[in-house]
């Protein structure tokens, strides 16, 4: 059994963990959608929908807000398994938890962007008697996009770096793939989780140091 590094081990783990990181991207990309659009969807959900909506949807997202990622993708994976369809993927069971779990953060950052609009505005648009879709479209939702597009950015980065808690119930990303070589070869965990590291570093620290320089423009420019 081998008890130091290996570049031999390293090349022969390097596909493994490669597909896994592929699995990453499209984790991410799928959860990523759901967290940008049902974030958006709660955020406008909380300011401007029918009072019965408002307060059942913000305590659904405390909730989730407020309990671990880990529990919520254990609990969704049984119940789906045990009571809708045990034919789910791993992967869609746990790019929708992982989009929902995240989805209750970009709405905040969302509803901060709302709130941040000035009031002078709402109040110009309800003396000019624009309908509510015109409120939001042309006026509201574009000044939040500017308001929240780094701090949005920055959740989708932290969701890219949280994909590795699906490897739980089967999700074979770069730490799952990595932990397979080693149960078949009995070697490789030391290589296999400095290249997921190594991988999720090149691929995170790019688009956070874009993310600082949007918000630090954003903070600059007035609008």
């Amino acid at each position: 059994m081998q008890t130091g590094w290996s570049n031999e081990t390293l090349r022969e783990i390097f596909p493994a963990v490669w597909d896994g990181f592929l699995t990453v991207l499209q984790v991410t990309l799928v959860a990523g959608v759901v967290a940008v659009v049902l974030g958006l969807l709660v955020a406008v959900g909380e300011r401007g929908g029918p009072v019965w909506m408002r307060r059942p949807l913000g305590l659904v997202f405390q909730f989730i807000r407020n309990t671990p990622l880990l529990v919520q993708v254990l609990i969704v994976w049984t119940a789906t398994s045990l009571y809708i369809n045990p034919d789910w993927s791993a992967f869609a069971v746990g790019s929708a938890v992982l989009g929902v779990h995240y989805a209750s953060y970009t709405s905040e950052s969302y509803r901060a962007g709302i709130e941040a609009v000035p009031k002078g505005q709402w109040e110009a648009a309800t003396a000019l008697n624009l309908p509510s879709h015109r409120v939001w479209s042309a006026i509201v939702l574009p000044q939040m996009f500017r308001r929240s597009a780094a701090a949005v950015g920055n959740w989708i980065i932290a969701m890219f770096k949280e994909v590795p808690t699906l490897f739980v119930i089967g999700v074979m990303e770069m730490i799952a793939q990595a932990r397979a070589f080693q149960g078949q070869h009995y070697t490789g965990a030391v290589e296999g989780y400095t290249l997921a590291g190594l991988l999720f570093l090149a691929a995170s620290y790019p688009v956070a140091v874009a993310m600082r320089r949007l918000e630090n423009r954003l903070a600059k420019s007035n609008y």
